[in-house]
């Protein structure tokens, strides 16, 4: 997806599900699951594709490294194992070609130049090179501050009205949020910000990065050296026409601002309390070199159907997607060099290949099919669902897809937080899933952190396909939440997260089995899901999908 490109470089035990349900209809996915008795065998079989998937062997399942074919693998013969057949073209394995970069740091460099003073800044240290914005060259223009970067003309915001970007490079302040504004309107605006960015004539981005990021600076800016892909089949200008994107750390922020009309403290100021920044040309230059190198690599998507079971709908399809990469090796942090994403996202895959297992033996089977797709590339800017969304290999058309990343079961699960619940009528079958096993269902309680648009699910939202994220939930400022935020700080893409971690597994069986709830709603609801009018996700002619 290309606009989250452009925002990323600026920018206590529930219930069990048994036995409530005693309908004619057949054994449903609730009734297929084991009674209590049988809890930890669901548990050790979820836990041991966790472990499988983020076992050091695998390298950290790298897009396009021999250890993602060998994951790529593993999931395909757990998809036979549930009966799913083939869809992939090769088998269950979708070929995804990549174009891979990477940033030659020997031959790169930034520096500030004031008042014809060179400042240099320390790679690393000061700055990283955004890999996926930038084309290698070489860029010497002015600073122009231009707030939040965001277009939303309901909300009277429109960070580059007036503004003269021809030839310079944009400062945004990234991570920002005004105040009031939901997740998917805030996506919404940041993709819109990133459209008028492409059209203004900019020749580079610097986005500031956030002192609260889920991700510290020393982490993010030890991982600049791990490669960047895109679809060999994107044009190489495919993108932002930024000649170079570069990261600033909260440190060094404030050199930005000396001398300009408002310091950096109080754009952050401004920035935390969710007001409108102000715009402005900044007293200093920017002189950026980008070498970079490139070749191809292939990685995979797996891909496993279960038939439906209606002649009349089972030539549609619910896609269910995961992502199987993870961020490969680094450099070492006490010695340990494996980013083994256990949550991110082996988890996911865990619960998707439980989920097969689920469905594929509720009785009846559900009446449209059910696409279950192992994502390659989403670390790399949700390549594999976009190479999948674009050309599915599957019989038929796409009426939703339902995704799963890191969703973190760290907390008993007493709510569901959905990432989409006010686009589309989803939201009426994810209320009826979760409430037939006393789950609370809540919106995303941090829309700055723009999750609507940072995983697969919005590869088919930008195609105009409904589609939903799902986690387990919290509300702020509980310790549910702070154990969350605990382990963004000490684990979200870093080497730290890995099997040795506590994990609920509790949470994780109940989640797999109101996932599998889920499925069943929307497989065999009698018509398509459906945007709501009031979506600024929904295509002008939704009929046309």
């Amino acid at each position: 997806m290309r606009s989250l490109l452009v925002a990323a470089a600026l920018a206590a035990a529930l219930p069990l599900f048994a036995c409530s349900r005693t309908v004619q209809r057949g054994t449903t996915a609730a009734d297929a699951v084991q009674p209590r008795a049988e809890e930890a065998g669901a548990a050790d079989a979820w836990w041991s594709h966790v472990t499988a998937l983020a076992d050091d062997s695998m390298l950290g399942r790298e897009a396009g490294s021999p250890q993602h074919r060998k994951a790529a693998d593993y999931v395909a013969a757990a998809f036979r194992r549930a009966g799913l057949e083939p869809s992939g073209g090769e088998g269950y394995l979708q070929p995804v070609p990549l174009r891979r970069r990477r940033v030659v740091e020997s031959r790169s460099s930034v520096m500030l130049v004031r008042d014809g003073r060179p400042e240099p800044l320390v790679l690393g240290t000061d700055a990283a090179i955004n890999l996926r914005s930038t084309r290698a060259g070489t860029v010497d223009a002015p600073l122009v501050f231009v707030g939040s970067a965001l277009v939303a003309p309901a909300a009277g915001i429109d960070d580059f009205e007036g503004l003269d970007l021809r030839g310079k490079v944009a400062v945004v302040m990234s991570g920002t949020s005004p105040r009031g504004m939901d997740g998917p309107a805030l996506a919404a605006a940041r993709g819109a910000g990133g459209a008028a960015l492409q059209g203004s004539g900019a020749v580079g981005v610097i986005g500031l990065y956030p002192e609260r990021s889920d991700l510290p600076w020393e982490r993010y800016a030890a991982s600049r050296l791990h490669p960047q892909m895109r679809l060999v089949h994107q044009e190489p200008g495919h993108g932002p026409p930024t000649l170079v994107a570069i990261t600033l750390s909260p440190a060094q922020a404030a050199r930005l601002f000396t001398g300009a009309p408002e310091s950096y403290a109080r754009l952050a100021a401004l920035a935390d309390s969710g007001a409108a920044l102000p715009r402005f040309e900044l007293p200093v230059r920017v002189r950026a070199t980008a070498a970079l190198e490139e070749d191809d690599a292939l990685s995979h998507n797996v891909v496993g159907v279960l038939p439906g079971s209606d002649p009349a709908l089972r030539n549609e399809f619910l896609v269910l997607t995961a992502h199987l990469d993870h961020l490969g090796t680094g450099e070492p942090v006490a010695g340990d060099s494996i980013f083994n994403g256990a949550m991110d996202n082996a988890s996911g895959i865990a619960t998707l290949i439980e989920t097969a297992a689920i469905v594929a033996r509720t009785t009846p089977r559900p009446r449209r099919s059910v696409a279950f797709v192992a994502v390659t590339g989403e670390e790399h800017g949700l390549l594999g669902s976009d190479a999948f969304a674009e050309r599915p290999p599957i019989p038929g058309p796409i009426v939703a897809d339902l995704n799963t990343d890191m969703y973190l079961p760290i907390n008993p699960l007493r709510k569901l937080l959905v990432n989409g619940l006010e686009e589309s009528d989803l939201a009426d079958d994810v209320r009826r899933a979760a409430a037939r096993v006393g789950v609370e269902v809540i919106t995303d309680p941090e829309p700055e952190r723009n999750a609507f648009v940072r995983s697969d699910q919005f590869s088919f939202i930008r195609r105009g396909i409904p589609a939903l994220s799902l986690k387990v939930g919290f509300s702020l400022g509980t310790p549910e939440h702070e154990r969350v935020l605990q382990w963004r700080r000490e684990r979200y893409h870093g080497v730290e997260d890995e099997v040795t971690q506590p994990v609920d597994r509790q949470a994780a069986t109940e989640f797999n089995r109101l996932y599998a709830e889920l499925v069943e709603e929307v497989a065999n609801r009698p018509t398509r899901p459906s945007w709501y009018p009031t979506s600024q996700f929904r295509p002008q002619a939704e009929g046309t999908r």
